[in-house]
C-alpha cells in the first residue's frame, strides 16, 4: 500500500494498462464488500465526488427509504490486484450523498475519527498496531443448517485425526500431533509454500511482513505477522491480508477461515495486537518502570483492563469467539498483565531493550473482529487510562494456568459469552463516545445486530451435540 495521489493512481492505471477498478469497503459487522467500474470512469474528480451505491443492502446500514450512499476512493490505498486481470483496487470511505458527511457507521470512518481524537488530546500523534493474525487452512469444509438438520465437517491432510486414513498414493504418516503444530518443518508442515506465497503477495502490495509460520493447532493453523503501522493503515492492511490469504488458499485448492474456534479441543485463532503510542517520533511507552515501560504505558494497560469487556464486544465479536477463550490452548482467560507470560491478557515483550521496540500486546482479540472497530475501541480505552491515570494493579508473572483457585480469586476473568460483552458495552461506553468516535447510534446498532442476528439466531436452533446429550433422555 502506497501514499499515492489521485493523479499518480491514474498514471499507474495507464502504466499497468489497467482496465478495471475495484472499489472496496467494509460492512458494519466486518465483511469486505466491493463493486467494479471500468477504468474510464475513474477521474481525478472521482476522488472527491465518489460513486453511488445502495446502502440499504449492506448489513446494519441504511433503511430502504434512505438507501443512496457514496463510496469515495482513498488514493493512498491503491494496489494492483494480485489475483485479478489488470485490475486496480482501492479501499473507500463512505459518505452521505446529500450532506457529504462521512457516514457514522462506516467502520473506517470510526477509525479515522479515533486517530483525530487521539491527536486532539495532545497525548500522542500516532497509535501503532502490529497484528499477529492467525487462521486455519483446510482441504475440505462442509456445513449446513436447516429445519431438520445441522452439521459441519472439516478436514485437513495434516490433521492428527487422519493418521489412520487411507489416502491416494498411501498415507505418508507425517501428521501434526495434538498441540505440537508450532514450527514443524516440511513434510509435516504441508503449508510452507502457501504461506510463503501469501507473504510475497502481501509484500507486492506494499504490506510489511515480519514472519510466517505454522501455529500450534493440528489441522492447518497458520500465522503471518504484519509490521506495525498507524491505526487506519494497519486496519486497511488487515482487510487486504484476509483477501490475500483466502485467495491464495483457493488457488492451492484449499480454503482458509478466520473463524476463531473451528476445531474443538485444540487451539483457536487469535489476533494479538501489539500496541504503542508515539509523539514527535518518540515512543511514549518506553520508560524505567515494570518491564521497561513508562507510566503512560502502564496507565494505557489500566484503561484497557478496566474497559476490557466493552472492548471485547468489538474485539471478540462472535459467539464463536468465546469458545476460544477457555482455559488451556494458550488462550488468555484472565484480565491481567505480565512480561513474557503468554497466559496473561496483556503481555509485554522483553526481547529487545531498545526504546523504539517498547510496546504491549493485547492477546484477547480474534480475527473475526472488524479491525477498524476493534483497534479504535482499544485505543479509546488506552487513552481513557492515560487521561485518568488508571492503575493496572500488580502484574501476574506466574503461569496462570497452574495457579490454585484461591490465588485466582482477585484476578478478573474474560467474559464467558458475547452476551456478557454486549451487556458491558451497554453499561460502559462513555469513553467510546468522546470526540464523536463511536456514536450512540453505532453502539445501539452494534448491540442490536449482534443480539438479534447472531445470539438469538443461535439460541433458537438445536445444536448437533444436544442430540448426543439428550436424544435418549
Amino acid at each position: 500500500m502506497t501514499d499515492m495521489t489521485p493523479r499518480e493512481v491514474l498514471a499507474l492505471c495507464r502504466e499497468r494498462e489497467i482496465y478495471a477498478v475495484d472499489l472496496r469497503f467494509m460492512d458494519f459487522p466486518g465483511l469486505q464488500k466491493h463493486f467494479t467500474i471500468p477504468v474510464s470512469e475513474l477521474t481525478e474528480q472521482s476522488f472527491d465526488e465518489g460513486f453511488g451505491f445502495d446502502g440499504s443492502s449492506i448489513r446494519g446500514w441504511q433503511a430502504i427509504n434512505e438507501s443512496d450512499m457514496l463510496v469515495v476512493p482513498e488514493a493512498s490505498t491503491a494496489i494492483v490486484d494480485p489475483f485479478m486481470t489488470r485490475t486496480l483496487a482501492m479501499t473507500c470511505n463512505i459518505q452521505d450523498p446529500i450532506t457529504r458527511e462521512d457516514y457514522a457507521k462506516d467502520p473506517r470512518n470510526v477509525a479515522r475519527k479515533a486517530e483525530r481524537y487521539m491527536r486532539s488530546t495532545g497525548i500522542a500523534d500516532t497509535a501503532n498496531f502490529g497484528p499477529e493474525c492467525e487462521f486455519f487452512v483446510f482441504d475440505d469444509v462442509r456445513f449446513d443448517s436447516s429445519q431438520q438438520h445441522a452439521f459441519y465437517y472439516i478436514d485437513s491432510q495434516e490433521g492428527q485425526w487422519n493418521r489412520g486414513r487411507v489416502e491416494a498414493g498411501g498415507n505418508r504418516g507425517h501428521k501434526i500431533r495434538y498441540g505440537e503444530g508450532y514450527f514443524p518443518v516440511p513434510p509435516t508442515d504441508t503449508l510452507q509454500e502457501l504461506r510463503t506465497e501469501i507473504m510475497l503477495r502481501l509484500q507486492e502490495c506494499g504490506v510489511g511482513v515480519e514472519a510466517q509460520h505454522h501455529e500450534v493447532a493440528s489441522g492447518g493453523q497458520c500465522e503471518v505477522d504484519l509490521k506495525f503501522a498507524p491505526l487506519v493503515q494497519s486496519a486497511d492492511q488487515l482487510l487486504l491480508y484476509k483477501y490475500i490469504v483466502k485467495n491464495v488458499a483457493a488457488r492451492h485448492g484449499k480454503t482458509a477461515t478466520f473463524m476463531p474456534k473451528p476445531i474443538w479441543n485444540d487451539a483457536g485463532s487469535g489476533m494479538h495486537l501489539h500496541f504503542s503510542l508515539w509523539k514527535d517520533a518518540q515512543n511514549l511507552f518506553a520508560g524505567s518502570g515494570y518491564a521497561g515501560l513508562s507510566d503512560t504505558a502502564l496507565y494505557a494497560i489500566g484503561g484497557i483492563l478496566k474497559h476490557a469487556y466493552s472492548v471485547m464486544a468489538f474485539a471478540c465479536p462472535t459467539t464463536n469467539s468465546y469458545k476460544r477463550l477457555v482455559p488451556g490452548y494458550e488462550a488468555p482467560v484472565n484480565l491481567t498483565y505480565s512480561s513474557r507470560n503468554r497466559s496473561a491478557a496483556i503481555r509485554i515483550p522483553v526481547h529487545s531493550p531498545r526504546p523504539e521496540n517498547k510496546r504491549f500486546e493485547f492477546r484477547c482479540p480474534d480475527p473475526s473482529s472488524n479491525s477498524y472497530l476493534a483497534m479504535s475501541a482499544m485505543l479509546m480505552a488506552a487513552l481513557d487510562g492515560i487521561e485518568n491515570r488508571i492503575d493496572p494493579g500488580p502484574p501476574l508473572d506466574k503461569d496462570i494456568y497452574d495457579l490454585a483457585p484461591e490465588e485466582l480469586v482477585d484476578v478478573a476473568r474474560t467474559p464467558l459469552s458475547l452476551d456478557e460483552s454486549l451487556l458491558a458495552l451497554r453499561k460502559d461506553h462513555e469513553f467510546l463516545l468522546r470526540g464523536d468516535v463511536f456514536t450512540e447510534d453505532v453502539i445501539d446498532t452494534w448491540i442490536w445486530y449482534k443480539s438479534e442476528k447472531e445470539i438469538e439466531a443461535l439460541r433458537q436452533r438445536p445444536h448437533p451435540f444436544e442430540f448426543a446429550m439428550y436424544y435418549d433422555i
